[in-house]
């Protein structure tokens, strides 16, 4: 079976809380190999520092954009303490997750720009790349990557061909998961079909973005059927729709996007050779 990494997922999520282990095991059991888990703020900086190491996985630490009106003037400063106490940590891969969100209403645009910026700042003080966050905001988002000097991933990429080949050629890597395995998602499909493969990671974003076979309509939940949660162990099958839109095989898809996800996050290289403290390993991409 081919290996995977899933470079984008929440295994801190409360809706984990109950069964995080087996969630892991089941994604081990599919050959996940690898997980990146990215904190959203402050306060689960050390819950994904601790899945990381439990499960011989990676993390990043930032404050995602839906966070910015919750957190504190000094919270910058704490994520600076916190990089910097990491910095011999093999398995910190990235700031993230960071970015801007022009979609969800109510938010302050002016401080979410703010924390992007200085979080730009704090990946080049630090020397490592940046996991973003990307909706409806591809163009600003690029405006401050011209200037900053940081790579990365762009994750659950949807703008245009355009954009998308200016992430890349800025040394981004773009996130593909549950959306591309909806056949109404014209634009994204398109990008995972005809993008270079260099471009392409693989993510989950578990418990969100479910694939198609996961997804309940408004009608749906209301009728009492649940959203499914969604999980690590899908990105298989998420990944066997990329390599049929692609018309590609799987394993040269996995090859492929396993090679991608450490020149995205270097540190994944030595994090997926590292032994956790219980003595499972994961082995790289060949």
């Amino acid at each position: 079976m081919p290996a995977w990494i899933d470079t984008h997922c929440h295994l801190d999520a409360p809706e984990f809380s109950a069964d995080t282990e087996a969630v892991r095991a089941r994604a081990a059991a599919a050959e996940v190999v690898h997980c990146v888990l990215p904190a959203v703020e402050v306060s689960n900086f050390a819950a994904v520092r601790a899945l990381a190491h439990r499960h011989a996985d990676s993390y990043a630490l930032g404050i995602h954009p839906l966070a910015t009106g919750r957190a504190a003037t000094d919270d910058l400063d704490r994520l600076d303490r916190a990089l910097a106490d990491a910095k011999g940590d093999p398995r910190l891969v990235a700031v993230g997750e960071i970015g801007l969100d022009y979609f969800v209403p109510g938010l302050d645009a002016e401080r979410q720009e703010l924390f992007y910026r200085e979080q730009l700042s704090l990946a080049r003080r630090h020397g490592l790349p940046v996991i973003l966050h990307v909706r409806r905001s591809a163009d600003r988002l690029l405006k401050q990557l011209r200037q900053a000097g940081v790579g990365g991933i762009a994750h659950a990429f949807n703008g245009s061909m355009q954009q998308a080949q200016e992430f890349v050629r800025l040394g981004f890597k773009l996130g593909f998961g549950g959306t591309v395995t909806f056949e109404r998602a014209l634009q994204v499909r398109r990008l995972a079909a005809e993008l270079p493969i260099e471009a392409l990671v693989l993510e989950t974003d578990s418990p969100d973005i479910p694939p198609h076979w996961l997804y309940r309509t408004a009608e749906q939940r209301a009728a009492g059927r649940p959203q499914a949660r969604n999980e690590p162990a899908e990105l298989p099958r998420i990944a066997q729709g990329v390599a049929d839109l692609r018309g590609m095989s799987l394993d040269e898809l996995a090859q492929a996007t396993m090679r991608n996800a450490v020149q995205a996050l270097p540190k994944l290289a030595v994090a997926m050779d590292c032994r956790s403290s219980d003595g499972n390993s994961r082995s790289g991409p060949q």
